[in-house]
This record gives C-alpha cells, sequence and structure tokens, in this order.
C-alpha cells in the first residue's frame, strides 16, 4: 500500500492485488466475539517519519489515531527508565543514569555505552551479535537482562546471540540520537486495518487506481516489455490474464520466492529469499472484566512467558481487555494455545494481582511474524534481474529490521524507482 500511495501521488494508475478478503498483510485488525483486535500488537517509534507521514498523506491524524508516549521502559517491579524532558541525547543520558533497578555503576556503564557508540557514529568495522557488542562495552549481566535484552527482543525479534548489533545500533541511532520525540513510543488506538490500508485504499481509488482483495496472483509471465499476471479470484476461482508495465511484489517472503521460482530471471532472488531464516509473535488476549487495568499502559515482565502487556483500555477505550506479546522464538512454542493464555493468566495474577479470570482469550500466533534479524544476514535487493518486476518488503535490503517503517520504506523506494525514468 505503501507503494501504490506513492505511485498514485504521482498520478500514476495503479492496480492492487491483495490475496486476503482484507488488507493489511501482518498488520491487520481482526475480529474475536465481537471485538476488534490486531493480529499482533505493532508499536510506531517517533523516527518512523516515512510511516507517519504516508498515514497523515491518507486522511490520518497522528496526535487522534495513536496514545504518544515519551521514552518510558518498565518492567514490574524490576526496572524503570523515564526520560525526562530534555533535548536528545541528554534526555536519554540523564534517563539512564537515573534508571531505578540498576546499581550506580551498572547506570554509569549504559551511559558510556551509548557515549561510545555516539562517538562512533553506531556505524560498527563489520557486523557482530548484539550478545557480543553489549560483552565488549562491559555491559553487565543485569544491564543485559532489564535493559539491552529486551530492547533488543523488542526491536529486532531476533535472540541477542544471533541479533545483529549493526541492525540495533540503526534502530538506536534514529530513535534515541535525534530529535526529542524520535524516541516517543506511538501506541495505536484503532485497528491497524483502520490506521492505514483502509484510508490508503480509498486514496488509490480516488487517484484513478484499482484495489482488488481475495484476488491472488498465479503466476508472473514475461511478455515483452511488460509483464502478464494471471490472477485468481477466491470466492469465484476463476482465472484471467492482465499486462502491466511493472510489478512490484509485496508478498509475504514465502509467496515471493514461490511466484518468483518459476520465472528463470528471477531464479538466482528466489534462492536469496526462500533462505531468510524466521521468528514468531504470539500476541495472547485476555479479556478480563472491564475494572481490571495495568499500572501503565504498557508494561513489561522480567522473566516470564509475557514480555510485554499492553492495556488496551488505557491505550483504545477496550476495557479490561489485556494483549500480552511474546517476541522470537522460546519455550512457549511448545505448549497448546489455550496452556499459554492460563500460563500468561497466572503471571499476571502472580505479578500484578489481577485475582478475576479472564472472561475469553484468544493467542494469535504468527509463526512467521518476522525474518530472523541475524549478523551478515543476506537481504535480496528491491531491484531484480528484470527491470520492471521489483521486490518490496521489511526482509528487503535496508538498515532496519522487520518493522513497519522498513516496510514502508521499502515500498516507497519501489515506487521512486519506478518513477524515475519518469522524472
Amino acid at each position: 500500500m505503501a507503494a501504490a500511495v506513492t505511485l498514485a501521488a504521482a498520478n500514476i494508475p495503479v492496480t492492487v492485488f491483495e490475496s486476503a478478503r482484507q488488507l493489511g498483510g501482518r498488520a491487520r485488525g481482526v475480529w474475536h466475539n465481537n471485538v476488534q483486535l490486531d493480529n499482533g500488537q505493532h508499536i510506531l517509534l517517533g523516527c518512523y517519519h516515512h510511516t507517519l507521514q504516508l498515514i497523515e498523506q491518507v486522511g490520518g491524524n497522528i496526535e487522534h489515531d495513536f496514545l504518544r508516549l515519551p521514552l518510558q521502559l518498565t518492567l514490574h517491579n524490576r526496572f524503570e527508565l523515564k526520560a525526562p524532558n530534555l533535548p536528545a541525547p541528554l534526555h536519554l543520558l540523564v534517563g539512564l543514569l537515573s534508571a531505578k533497578g540498576l546499581s550506580f555503576g551498572e547506570r554509569l556503564r549504559a551511559a558510556r555505552f551509548m557515549l561510545a557508540l555516539r562517538r562512533i557514529n553506531f556505524t560498527l568495522l563489520h557486523d557482530i551479535s548484539v550478545f557480543e557488542l553489549l560483552r565488549t562495552h562491559s555491559q553487565s549481566d543485569g544491564l543485559i537482562r532489564l535493559l539491552w535484552e529486551p530492547l533488543c527482543i523488542s526491536a529486532l525479534n531476533t535472540p541477542m546471540h544471533i541479533a545483529s548489533a549493526q541492525v540495533l545500533l540503526n534502530v538506536l541511532r534514529d530513535s534515541l540520537n535525534g530529535a526529542r520525540n524520535d524516541s516517543d513510543m506511538l501506541l495505536p488506538r484503532i485497528d491497524f486495518t483502520a490506521l492505514f490500508p483502509e484510508r490508503a485504499a480509498e486514496y488509490v481509488k480516488q487517484h484513478r487506481g484499482t484495489v482488488l482483495t481475495a484476488c491472488s496472483i498465479e503466476t508472473i509471465i514475461p511478455n515483452g516489455d511488460e509483464i502478464r499476471l494471471t490472477t485468481r479470484q477466491t470466492i469465484l476461482s476463476t482465472a484471467h490474464t492482465e499486462l502491466f508495465s511493472h510489478v512490484i511484489c509485496a508478498t509475504s517472503p514465502i509467496s515471493a520466492a514461490r511466484l518468483f521460482h518459476t520465472v528463470p530471471q528471477l531464479a538466482l532472488i528466489a534462492g536469496q529469499i526462500a533462505a531468510i531464516p524466521y521468528q514468531p509473535i504470539y500476541t495472547v488476549y485476555l479479556q478480563y472484566p472491564e475494572h481490571v487495568c495495568l499500572p501503565h499502559p504498557m508494561l513489561g515482565l522480567d522473566r516470564c512467558f509475557a514480555q510485554w502487556l499492553f492495556d488496551k483500555g488505557q491505550i483504545a477505550g477496550q476495557r479490561g481487555l489485556i494483549a500480552a506479546v511474546i517476541s522470537a522464538q522460546g519455550k512457549h512454542q511448545n505448549l497448546k494455545h489455550e496452556l499459554l493464555a492460563q500460563k500468561v493468566a497466572q503471571e499476571l495474577c502472580e505479578q500484578l494481582g489481577i485475582m478475576e479470570a479472564p472472561v475469553w482469550q484468544k493467542v494469535i500466533a504468527e509463526k512467521r511474524a518476522t525474518f530472523s534479524c541475524e549478523t551478515n544476514l543476506l537481504r535480496p535487493a528491491h531491484t531484480t534481474q528484470m527491470p520492471n518486476v521489483l521486490l518490496a518488503g521489511d526482509y528487503t535490503a535496508g538498515k532496519y529490521p522487520a518493522t513497519l517503517e522498513g516496510a514502508v520504506m521499502s515500498g516507497m523506494l519501489c515506487a521512486r524507482t519506478i518513477l524515475a525514468p519518469i522524472k
């Protein structure tokens, strides 16, 4: 949708094919028990300038659509970092030096680490794991456990022993070393389908474009200077072909590899895509009675199944609804959904004193939620061996891990590549 909106804004008529019945992909709204949920909890940062600009371009209002929280990381009864209202990066340094749950020596080491990263402009000579980087800069076990590991898992969705330190530094540089509000956390007040994809679809239609849902692409066939697409309507199960000047493949990596594999010119990049490793994200929704709430809209837990809790009552007015997020691989994957939800509810009881039983529970497991952001990972370029076939997705070559901003930047890059010769 980012690619489509960018092209539509340049007065290029586009056709969007979406195989699902609704737009949004992994960032979409879902209904359960007559309650609007999200397929997973996504946080935007203030430094996600492309995504926020695009939301506003299609009619969104950032201050209305999001709950904006100044940088604050709280692990219940274990750790708290609150950045004061000071210019960046002073706000972070003061926040680190006054953080609760760390010794004075640990706070000093954390501040020195950030200053050391500034001196090297957050750029490593060669990529290493996050854990190796932290050890190189004398970060203690307590610092790693309470600060850096939760940050790494949240940002990269990859265990820190294999996670790319350079990609994490890219995120830290853009969020913590720029303007003060770049480190703000923005929690959506409305579901993700309504937040961007639906508005984007209307924008595209208003600019002579077409958006088709429940319509999948079966094959990509080179046809001289054009591309022939074989499409299939899911509901009618009817196939037909259409010709286009350019194609941007913005599907999941698995679908992209399948489509490219049958085209000889795209076999190499299909192999690159197929080799990408993945990490899961589980979201456990627990609906409690309406009076149940958390001490903060967003709250972390230490050494529990649930890593981060989101109070949807405070964020979106869905009183009593708690979303628990479990990022990256772990022992939770071995549990049946009902048992996992019970264990998370037990943790909320033990950690926060929530004695009531949930009215209902829902686990959404995205087993391939993101690419595994590992050291020196080979990510495919947005261009292919066919000049009029491009590749968009958060997993393509870029500075960010699998984030909404990375996906948006990738889509916009593909669109601008098409527009460049026109200009």
